[in-house]
């Protein structure tokens, strides 16, 4: 804990925030598609002078705002990953027809008259399909990046604007069910030694799961072999050092940690994929296909086995959650509120949440509710502050 006396530096720190304006370049990252060659030395504005409105098709419009800007963050200075760019291309494609075939309108307008009329319309149209909360938030979202994307900051307007309520469009980032193996009934070790015997990759991908916490994506990814680091190469100060090896992930939004194969369970599971893998710089994928095919054979092999919310009401997820719980156990021995866990201090619920968290891969501490539910301190502040104290959603596990 700090001094209150000692003074406080005054310098702002840097913020992660882009303000994007009309005219960012459609490619600033080496990580987005490259431009056109004919675009090259040329602003957006320049490019999309070249499609004057009422005489180009609104869906070609379209399809050059989704070139130019479908990388990029909407808010962060960063790119966003390929599934939330083919999400959102999808969406804003859909957006446009549905604007005709289920709105009513007679033509689909350019993106660049697009009004708060047909906004409204689409918000109906969702409301009347019974499209959960959560996805017409996301859409709005997918939206309020379109407008960005032609300098129009602040035209897509909060969901109660479009009629609806708070109730149902408030998103809660805390869990309300316990997404655990074992808190299902299911016995994790006899499920992944199933697995593993029909499967080894997508078994060893398991056990990483199992005892890292990985998310699928990264477990695919996972190079068993060049993703372990010794301690020195983690760039973590010498007071951290809990083990001599450890596991380098890279994470969403491309954020990376080391994970400590301070167990013999995470050694073991290590050890086990690198006898799976046939080469000192293999993932766990199967080489021959690329990071989707490897992703579907891998939801594949876990519906083959029942590793599905209709069958044993898991999913590979959900070793994630058990992963973490466990390691808010062992910090605070008790369980976390999602087992009705006993009461501990703040204190020690945030370090345990903080550090849950870092495990994880998420760089903002609340975002540890997603896995352990709302702690009793909170539950008190959200009871002060009111339901609109909690409308922001937790990352993506």
């Amino acid at each position: 804990m700090s001094d209150s006396s000692t003074p406080r530096s005054t310098t702002p720190r840097p913020s992660g925030r882009r303000v994007q304006e009309a005219s960012s370049p459609g490619r600033s990252s080496q990580h987005q598609p490259a431009r056109r060659q004919s675009w090259a030395g040329k602003s957006p504005q320049d490019i999309l002078a070249h499609y004057p409105t009422g005489k180009t098709p609104p869906l070609k419009v379209l399809e050059v705002l989704i070139e130019l800007f479908n990388a990029l963050h909407t808010s962060m200075a960063k790119t966003v990953s390929h599934k939330t760019r083919q999400e959102r291309a999808q969406f804003l494609r859909r957006f446009f027809r549905d604007l005709k075939t289920k709105a009513g309108f007679k033509t689909v307008p350019d993106p660049r008259n697009l009004g708060q009329k047909h906004i409204r319309a689409m918000v109906q149209v969702w409301q009347q399909e019974h499209l959960a909360p959560a996805t017409i938030q996301t859409y709005l979202s997918f939206l309020r990046g379109l407008a960005m994307w032609m300098g129009k900051h602040g035209f897509v307007r909060s969901p109660d604007h479009y009629g609806l309520s708070v109730d149902e469009y408030q998103r809660h980032e805390y869990a309300s069910r316990d997404k655990g193996w074992s808190a299902n009934g299911v016995d994790i070790d006899a499920v992944i030694a199933q697995v593993c015997d029909h499967d080894r990759f997508v078994g060893a991908s398991l056990r990483l799961i199992r005892t890292m916490g990985l998310r699928r994506k990264e477990s695919v990814l996972f190079r068993p072999f060049e993703s372990i680091v010794p301690f020195e190469s983690t760039g973590l100060p010498p007071e951290d050092k809990s083990a001599d090896r450890y596991a380098r992930i890279k994470g969403k939004g491309g954020r990376v940690r080391h994970i400590p194969l301070d167990s013999p369970e995470r050694l073991a599971a290590v050890a086990f994929a690198q006898g799976v893998v046939s080469s000192q710089d293999a993932h766990m994928g199967n080489p021959a296909h690329d990071l989707r095919q490897n992703l579907r054979h891998f939801d594949y092999v876990l519906t083959k086995f029942g590793i599905t919310v209709r069958e044993l009401g898991v999913t590979a997820h959900g070793l994630r959650h058990e992963v973490l719980i466990d390691h808010y156990e062992s910090l605070t021995g008790t369980s976390p509120p999602i087992r009705g866990g006993k009461m501990v201090t703040p204190e020690l619920d945030r370090q345990a949440r903080q550090s849950v968290s870092k495990l994880a891969g998420h760089a903002r501490i609340r975002a540890s509710g997603a896995y352990l539910g709302q702690s009793v301190a909170m539950r008190g502040k959200s009871a002060v502050s009111g339901p609109a104290a909690d409308t922001r959603a937790a990352d993506a596990a």
